[in-house]
């Protein structure tokens, strides 16, 4: 049996979350109303910030083992923001607060401002869905 390669590293996967949170975020400013996207938009946003945090310990474990804990120690205060904004917008969807969610939604914006997502991208629409699996997940 050959070597298992994992194509799909951390750091890709928190690239990929963070061009769809930043369409998420885009669309969610455009939302009139709280509507069944607006949930799924919110939601989508909450597991993805979620994810991105999940995945900053797989990223620094390889500086860990090589003693560079200074290193690791700064990566991870440097995506802190994502598992706290991820848990006060799941609280704050879940709870119905819109107010929150705008709130939360604004700061998440500041933090994803600088990522380009280009008109042609290929993320389609990752939020469909996303509130169902939100309150699955409870």
């Amino acid at each position: 049996m050959g070597r298992v390669i994992h194509t799909e590293s951390a750091g890709k996967n928190r690239l990929r979350l963070m061009k769809g949170v930043a369409l998420a975020v885009r669309q969610l400013a455009q939302q009139r109303e709280a509507g069944e996207e607006a949930r799924d938009l919110a939601a989508f946003i909450a597991l993805a910030l979620e994810q991105i945090a999940a995945g900053v310990d797989e990223s620094v474990a390889a500086w860990e083992k090589r003693d560079y804990w200074v290193k690791a120690d700064r990566f991870r205060m440097e995506w802190a923001w994502a598992a706290q904004l991820g848990a006060g917008m799941r609280a704050a969807v879940l709870a119905g607060d819109w107010a929150a969610v705008a709130q939360i939604a604004a700061q998440v914006a500041q933090k994803v401002g600088h990522v380009t997502v280009p008109p042609g991208h290929r993320l389609g629409r990752p939020w469909v869905g996303a509130w169902k699996a939100l309150r699955k997940g409870r």
